[in-house]
C-alpha cells in the first residue's frame, strides 16, 4: 500500500478518490502532506469533507450503488462497497424492502440514498431510510453529506492502515 507522505501525486490522487470522489477533498487531503501523525492526516481529511458543496455530493453519489445491491464497478471502491454493505442481509424480503425504500427516497430527493453501513444490519439500513424519507430536503442533504464523510474517512483508514502497521515502530509517520 501506498506510503501517504511520500507517495508520487499520480498514485495517491486516485487512491483518495477512491475513498471519495470529490476533486476537491483528494486535492485538500494530498496537499496537507507531510503529516506528522494519522490524527493531522484525518483531521485535515475531516475538515476537507465538512466543506461538501452540493455538486461535491452529487459526484460521489455517482460511484455509489444502491444500498443492497451489488458494486457493477471493478476496483477499490466497489471492493469497499460490497464489504461496507456486508451485513444487508440478501434474503428475499430485506432486498424487496431496500428495493422499495431505495425507490422512495429517489422518488423523493432525486438522488441515492446512502448511509455507512458498515456494522449496520439490514434492518437497521431499513429503519435509517425509513426515518429519513420523513426528512425535508435541507435536513437530508446535511445528513447525505455527514454519510459521506463517514465512509471517506472509514475508506481512508484502508487506505493508509497498511502503512500505519508497518510504521508502528516509527514515530511521526504518516
Amino acid at each position: 500500500m501506498l506510503d501517504f507522505n511520500s507517495a508520487p501525486a499520480a498514485e495517491l490522487t486516485p487512491a483518495l478518490l477512491a475513498c471519495c470522489d470529490v476533486p476537491a477533498w483528494a486535492a485538500a487531503v494530498r496537499d496537507g502532506r507531510p503529516y506528522p501523525d494519522h490524527d493531522s492526516l484525518f483531521a485535515t481529511a475531516d475538515e476537507a469533507a465538512r466543506r461538501f458543496t452540493r455538486s461535491d455530493v452529487d459526484r460521489a453519489l455517482a460511484a455509489h450503488p444502491r444500498i443492497g445491491e451489488r458494486a457493477h464497478r471493478e476496483g477499490a471502491e466497489a471492493g469497499w462497497s460490497r464489504q461496507e454493505q456486508s451485513g444487508v442481509h440478501r434474503d428475499a424480503d430485506t432486498q424487496q424492502a431496500l428495493a422499495e425504500g431505495n425507490r422512495a427516497y429517489e422518488q423523493r430527493f432525486g438522488r441515492v440514498f446512502l448511509i455507512c453501513a458498515t456494522g449496520l444490519s439490514g434492518e437497521e439500513i431499513l429503519s435509517a431510510l425509513r426515518t429519513r424519507l420523513e426528512n425535508d430536503e435541507h435536513v437530508e442533504a446535511q445528513v447525505v453529506a455527514a454519510e459521506l464523510r463517514k465512509i471517506a474517512l472509514l475508506r481512508l483508514g484502508r487506505v493508509v492502515e497498511p502503512v500505519r502497521e508497518r510504521a508502528s515502530s516509527r514515530p511521526g509517520t504518516a
